[in-house]
């Protein structure tokens, strides 16, 4: 896909586009540019990553849903929508421009996506932190807030386990 291109699904600039694959050849990810009028930026062919989305294999065509897979329906902010063509997570989300806006976030958007796993749709959610909001169904929400507040809970208070090594690069003394 060219700049443009991707600038125009994520709705960012060109710019940010340009930067984000930047970011991405930085991190280590063989995105690279193909000149020409039919140009673009492409993965190295073959890449696999250790990322758990980015090594569940080729996409599956959006066929009708087994017995077991639901559908679920989240907000993401602009950030969240980069975040998850990232990320390549959640898998098969689909953004649908919404009819409710909401005071204070004119700039998110609606996207629907397949659930298979209640367990993996939560990690795909909490990937995406405070940049997504999962509204239906009612059951992933709850666990949703239900393991952020896991999260949140183990990080109040003080640390624990063994102090931080000074020479870790941790924030010792200098």
């Amino acid at each position: 896909m060219t700049a443009g291109q991707l600038a125009a699904e994520l709705e960012v600039s060109p710019r940010t586009v340009l930067r984000d694959i930047e970011a991405l050849s930085a991190a280590g990810i063989p995105v690279y540019a193909i000149r020409g009028s039919l140009g673009g930026f492409e993965l190295l062919q073959g890449f696999r990553s250790a990322l758990p989305a980015a090594a569940t294999g080729p996409v599956r065509s959006p066929g009708p849903p087994g017995p077991n897979v639901q559908r679920a329906r989240v907000r993401l902010s602009p950030r969240g929508r980069r975040l998850a063509a990232l990320l390549g997570r959640p898998p098969g989300i689909r953004v649908r421009r919404s009819p409710h806006v909401i005071p204070g976030r004119e700039d998110w958007v609606e996207a629907w996506l397949r659930v298979e796993s209640a367990d993996l749709a939560v990690l795909d959610i909490l990937a995406l932190g405070a940049e997504a909001e999962l509204i239906h169904p009612p059951e992933l929400r709850t666990a949703v807030r239900e393991a952020a507040t896991r999260i949140a809970a183990r990080h109040t208070g003080p640390a624990t386990g063994p102090p931080a090594d000074a020479g870790d690069g941790a924030g010792g003394n200098r």
